[in-house]
């Protein structure tokens, strides 16, 4: 027996938040029967589920590392008619869904599942699974700022947790550096917000790394399939992350 919402989610239907979203608002029956109410367990091989009316079925799970290109909304849809990621795996029978996001303008290493529970894993704030960006910024950055976005900077939704920043590039020909910074948060636009509180904005943003994977090798716009290793490493990667923490929290650090 599982949690009705494990069940929708690694059945493809969409993230746990969501399908946990979909139950509160009535959308799914078990049995004939609306259930409204989270944590109600189930058992997906005898009982009959529906959402909107329609069975669910379990899928065989997909996991992909996506180069996304500048441009393109990391959505299922968007009311603007902007370019979506999903149109990118018209091939893929198994509806996946984006892990986490990446901005319109920004570019690079996206991850795609319809495995709700794997989703949630690299998504949860306690486990702080690392990200990497390239980021090029207008001017050059003291190395005292570059300070500041390692210690933790002031944002309007609180201070950032340390990061790990170097220079990459030094363009004074053009007035911008070029900046690897890694982050253990998934707030929206952080990587921007912070180099606009050190007043030297994103002109270009890419993500080159999530937790062990690299983007290395994957064209602008095309996608693999991860490997079974891959998977169970980035697994490994968020429990050990989250591990770390809650023991930080037990030492009160």
């Amino acid at each position: 027996m599982d949690r009705l919402q494990k069940v929708l989610a690694e059945a493809g239907v969409a993230s746990r938040r969501k399908c946990e979203e979909l139950i509160t608002a009535g959308r799914v029956e078990v049995n004939d029967k609306v259930v409204t109410t989270l944590g109600v367990k189930v058992d997906p091989s005898q009982d009959f589920i529906k959402v909107d009316g329609k069975p669910i079925r379990r899928q065989s799970k997909v996991y992909v590392i996506f180069n996304k290109p500048k441009g393109v909304i990391t959505s299922a849809q968007d009311p603007e008619g902007r370019k979506t990621v999903t149109e990118f795996f018209k091939n893929i029978k198994q509806r996946i869904y984006p892990i986490g996001r990446l901005d319109y303008d920004t570019e690079g290493l996206l991850l795609l599942t319809n495995d709700g529970e794997f989703a949630h894993l690299l998504t949860h704030p306690k486990h702080h699974v690392p990200r990497t960006y390239l980021a090029t910024v207008k001017g050059v950055p003291h190395g005292s700022l570059l300070d500041k976005l390692k210690n933790g900077i002031e944002l309007e939704d609180g201070m950032t947790a340390p990061a790990e920043v170097e220079y990459q590039d030094v363009r004074p020909e053009n007035n911008e550096a070029v900046v690897k910074i890694t982050i253990y948060e998934g707030r929206n636009r952080q990587v921007r917000r912070m180099f606009d509180a050190i007043h030297h904005p994103v002109i270009k943003l890419k993500r080159i790394q999530f937790g062990p994977l690299q983007l290395s090798g994957i064209p602008r716009g095309k996608f693999r399939h991860l490997t079974p290793q891959e998977v169970n490493e980035l697994r490994q990667e968020a429990l050990k992350a989250g591990e770390s923490k809650s023991h930080k929290i037990q030492k009160g650090e």
